[in-house]
């Protein structure tokens, strides 16, 4: 596949306009929305996220039984980017001066705490699954659903 921007799903062209008029996939697969189980492999905090996101993504229509694995993954992201911040907060409390930003070694060097790595690794991943589901501000921007239209504003009727 070439590199590039990712191709847009063939129902959000529709709902926004096709506005590089290129020929649409009409035989795009169409997946029936679904709420699917989280796997038992999830953290608790994983878990935790699941449970506050799945519900939301399916009444928007945003989530399926395929996409069990990639909420999976962005759950599990989730989790262990609190572990890590929960973690770096604890050795924090012991050192005032770098806020357990930073760790010596064995031999005096002062280096970057590896949890700062995993921490912002997890963020990284986590946000980028958020975006594939629409749960950036960015993301939502792209996405209209119909379950987003019944959410509207009532007072838009009069005033809109």
């Amino acid at each position: 596949m070439k590199p590039g921007t990712k191709p847009k799903p063939t129902h959000l062209k529709l709902i926004e306009g096709n506005r590089g008029k290129r020929p649409l996939n009409r035989k795009e697969a169409r997946i029936a929305p679904a709420l699917p189980d989280p796997p038992p492999h999830l953290s608790a905090d994983g878990l935790e996220e699941w449970n506050r996101v799945a519900g939301w993504l399916h009444r928007i229509g945003l989530l399926s039984e395929v996409d069990r694995a990639a909420l999976a993954a962005y759950a599990q992201a989730y989790g262990r980017w609190v572990q890590a911040e929960r973690a770096i907060a604890k050795m924090a409390q012991m050192d005032q001066l770098t806020g357990g930003l930073m760790i010596k070694t064995s031999n005096g060097n002062a280096i970057q705490n590896p949890l700062v790595g995993t921490a912002n690794k997890a963020a990284s991943d986590m946000m980028r699954y958020a975006a594939e589901f629409g749960m950036t501000p960015s993301a939502r921007t792209r996405i209209e659903t119909e379950a987003g239209a019944q959410d509207a504003d009532p007072a838009d009727r009069f005033f809109g």
